[in-house]
């Protein structure tokens, strides 16, 4: 979010702001829409619309980057909703336009599941490239030492002191909560 502030001190188009936002948002968004309708494209076309709208509005909308944020949110989750109802044509969809405080909580709880997931992902783009080549192949795509070192012709024990030192730098970058769920992340993908 500094990064939105920065550019707007510094005079930068409404454009330029714009394809700032949907850098930061729009991979979150998806997948906050995700979770709600578990429809890969139409959550890709109601991210979309979001972010049209919000180009339709800016003038009514405050510049604060946590508000802008928060419009995305809030029409990311209307979209959905509205979409769900539509889907099923059913009177107890309809029923969703007044959400109970449950399906509100599940809301907010699938908003910050996908804020830390951001998190995590920007947090390991920040390291330096072999922390981050190895970090990405074992944490988020589930690879085992043994085949991150085959395919980057290291040793196990290189990929085992690259881990050790990613999870060190993370540990120091990300919030102590984002720091759980990526330890729980990869204690799920060890699992498997």
């Amino acid at each position: 979010m500094q990064l939105i502030t920065e550019f707007k001190v510094q005079g930068e188009s409404p454009e330029v702001m714009l394809k700032i936002l949907h850098t930061s948002y729009y991979d979150r968004l998806l997948y906050f829409a995700w979770t709600i309708i578990y429809d890969k494209e139409t959550s890709r076309d109601l991210v979309q619309e979001a972010f049209i709208t919000y180009w339709n509005q800016k003038e009514h909308i405050s510049a604060n980057p946590v508000q802008i944020r928060n419009f995305l949110y809030v029409n990311v989750k209307n979209s959905c909703l509205k979409h769900l109802r539509h889907d099923k044509v059913v009177d107890r969809y309809m029923d969703l336009q007044d959400p109970n405080p449950t399906e509100e909580a599940s809301a907010l709880n699938k908003m910050i599941e996908a804020e830390t997931i951001g998190e995590i992902y920007a947090a390991i783009e920040s390291l330096p490239e072999r922390c981050r080549k190895i970090s990405r192949m074992g944490y988020l795509e589930g690879l085992k030492n043994h085949e991150i070192a085959e395919q980057l012709g290291l040793s196990v024990n290189t990929v085992k002191t690259q881990k050790k030192r990613a999870l060190q730098l993370l540990r120091g970058r990300l919030k102590p909560e984002a720091f759980l769920a990526l330890t729980l992340l990869i204690q799920h993908i060890n699992k498997d």
